[in-house]
């Protein structure tokens, strides 16, 4: 019987985090290094993809390439796999964290709802939602052969209650209902796809609290206040359901959501 600590060890695998030179998705690219994996850090910004593929390296003495990538171009990403197996010879995890929020600054998108539009509704669902089941489909034959296939999808927990409007009286926030409707979609995805992919790939997410990133006061306190454990989640909250996930602690465990948001949903 292995170790839990040997169960934990990623080395020799190779995985894929989109959004990787995000907030979230640095620090799972971080957290996956950690264990030993090959991480490509896929952004749209190869700059920073590259920086943060560099960090990875200097931190942690493992492997990390850059790999800048618009998430809207169907053929490259269809073509990711491909481009990852020539370079590494095989594929072993994919996590789908890349993703349209609130902050990304698209007309239409992060406003009132009579204002929300069409045309950011379109493309919020295509970066949320299109893109992991085009990644999924993309990868699904090189993650069946790897022996560990795992992906998991990032969600929130805005993909499983609506939202209390309260929080954002008094402030510029606003609440997306596309987002909603992708990270929704993306968790019955996440079922959906742990069946037809089983049994050599297991497909799990992960629900994601609100993240401190320097919201109004005003939000900020009503939120910590609506939540058990007190606070807003950091970054670090989201490494260790996404460690389990990725590694053999989890390799009896398909088609679930892992919530990490301090108890919000709990009541």
């Amino acid at each position: 019987m292995r170790t839990l600590r040997e169960m934990l060890d990623l080395s020799g695998r190779v995985a894929i985090v989109t959004g990787g030179a995000g907030h979230i998705g640095q620090a799972l690219s971080h957290a996956l290094a950690e264990l030993g994996a090959v991480v490509v850090v896929v952004d749209l910004n190869q700059e920073r993809s590259e920086v943060v593929a560099q960090e990875i390296t200097r931190v942690y003495g493992t492997r990390a390439l850059p790999l800048a990538l618009d998430l809207t171009d169907e053929q490259a990403l269809r073509d990711t796999p491909s481009v990852v197996l020539e370079q590494q010879g095989r594929l072993d995890i994919l996590v789908n964290c890349a993703a349209l929020v609130a902050s990304s600054g698209l007309k239409g998108w992060a406003t009132g709802f009579p204002e929300q539009r069409t045309d950011a509704w379109n493309l919020g669902l295509e970066i949320n939602l299109t893109v992991p089941f085009v990644l999924a489909q993309a990868c699904g034959d090189a993650l069946a052969a790897s022996g560990n296939g795992s992906i998991i999808n990032i969600g929130s927990i805005y993909g499983m209650v609506g939202p209390d409007m309260r929080l954002y009286e008094g402030t510029a926030m606003a609440n997306v209902a596309a987002y909603a409707a992708s990270k929704g979609g993306l968790l019955q995805l996440t079922r959906w796809l742990a069946t037809v992919m089983a049994p050599k790939v297991r497909v799990n997410s992960v629900s994601a609290g609100g993240v401190w990133r320097n919201q109004p006061e005003a939000f900020h306190q009503r939120y910590v206040d609506r939540t058990p454990l007190g606070r807003m989640a950091t970054e670090e909250d989201l490494k260790g359901a996404v460690a389990y996930l990725a590694s053999d602690l989890s390799q009896y465990v398909t088609g679930q959501n892992v919530v990490v948001d301090g108890g919000w949903t709990a009541w």
